[in-house]
């Protein structure tokens, strides 16, 4: 109830301003009428007074003058009257007319803005104010709503860029199925295994594809809980077996202990794929993909180096930028929306850590450094 009255009383003000604006204006336009009423009724009154003062002649064309008007005095009285009524109150209606132009000239404006200000007469400087403020408020709402409708686009982006991931693994696991009739029944289960589970992760990602309206790039919410990052990685390493060979490239993993993490383990999972998956796109074929972890203090550090073509500083800056590819061409044969590297950043930075690249002599290494207890 108070916020219903306090929206009614908010939206009355501009009303009330107008009405006392209305109120100042008949004001001026009564003063300005009762001080020429003063002034014609004063020169009435005094001109005979001073006229007394002076001795006239009947051949002093001045007194045939002061004679007429003395005859016609209340009829010139009433005519000057009217006459200061008239010029009084077009100067009134046509400035008021003028205003309203001025006025209607800056709503017009701001149909359109711009980063022009509205400019207005001096006298109007308290509706120029009013009419510029109104401005910025419609720029800064439709640059909201255009960064808005860019992060939205950018979400549906990074849900699809994210679809693919465990498809191509679905695909390189029934395809292994269907390329060896002869294989154990114990593999044929685990690959199943591995296919459905990651079937159900595309079920999940969908799920979370049309939950669009409650996911945003700038404020991921994070169901955090305590894992072992080796686990982690040494599950997605086998799963990602068969893309590697298809690469012929090796997975070697150098984890010589638990690594302990408080994380999201979902969103920890999309950083590591999208590192793997980087590295199958962008390393030499015939080569070694070498996942390494350890602990440092109160931190979790892993490595990801493959040798693949060295990257330039400039473009190496760039490489966790949002739709940054390093190969445009590949990218868009691959299907990928350079967005991988920009999500595993933003999913790092949420849990308080730190992803970088370096690379030097056709060698590429990505670092994550995580703090074991993910800030609140």
């Amino acid at each position: 109830m108070n916020k219903l009255f306090k929206t009614r009383r908010e939206s009355a003000l501009p009303a009330d301003r107008a009405r006392q604006a209305g109120l100042r204006y008949w004001g001026w336009y009564m003063l300005a009428l009762t001080l020429w009423a003063a002034a014609v009724s004063a020169a009435a009154i005094l001109g005979p007074w001073v006229c007394s003062f002076f001795v006239w002649y009947e051949s002093n064309p001045l007194y045939r003058y002061l004679s007429l008007i003395r005859s016609n005095a209340l009829l010139l009285y009433l005519l000057a009257i009217v006459i200061g009524w008239v010029v009084i109150s077009y100067r009134f209606i046509a400035r008021s007319a003028q205003d309203q132009a001025w006025l209607l000239a800056g709503a017009e404006a701001l149909g359109h803005p711009t980063d022009t200000p509205i400019q207005l007469p001096d006298r109007m400087k308290s509706a120029e104010d009013q009419l510029n403020l109104a401005r910025e408020q419609a720029l800064r709402t439709a640059q909201a709503a255009k960064e808005a409708e860019q992060r939205k686009n950018d979400l549906v982006v990074y849900l699809a860029h994210d679809l693919k991931t465990p498809l191509t693994s679905v695909i390189g696991y029934l395809t292994l199925l269907q390329d060896e009739p002869q294989i154990s029944p114990e593999m044929r289960a685990r690959y199943t295994g591995i296919a459905l589970e990651k079937s159900e992760r595309l079920e999940d990602l969908i799920n979370e594809f049309f939950d669009i309206t409650r996911f945003s790039l700038t404020h991921l919410e994070l169901e955090k809980q305590e894992i072992d990052l080796k686990r982690m990685l040494e599950q997605m390493a086998s799963e990602f077996e068969p893309v590697l060979s298809g690469r012929r490239m090796q997975c070697r993993l150098d984890l010589p202990g638990p690594l302990p993490l408080v994380c999201d383990p979902n969103k920890m999972a999309r950083v590591f794929d999208n590192l793997f998956n980087n590295a199958c796109h962008y390393a030499y074929p015939d080569s070694v993909l070498a996942v390494a972890g350890r602990q440092e203090d109160d931190q979790v550090v892993i490595t990801f180096r493959n040798a693949g073509a060295t990257i330039p500083p400039e473009k190496l800056d760039r490489m966790f930028e949002q739709f940054f590819r390093l190969d445009p061409s590949r990218g868009t044969r691959s299907g990928s929306a350079g967005l991988g590297l920009a999500i595993a950043r933003e999913i790092v930075q949420a849990h308080g850590g730190t992803i970088t690249a370096q690379s030097a002599d056709e060698q590429v290494v990505f670092t994550v450094a995580l703090p074991r207890q993910a800030k609140a």
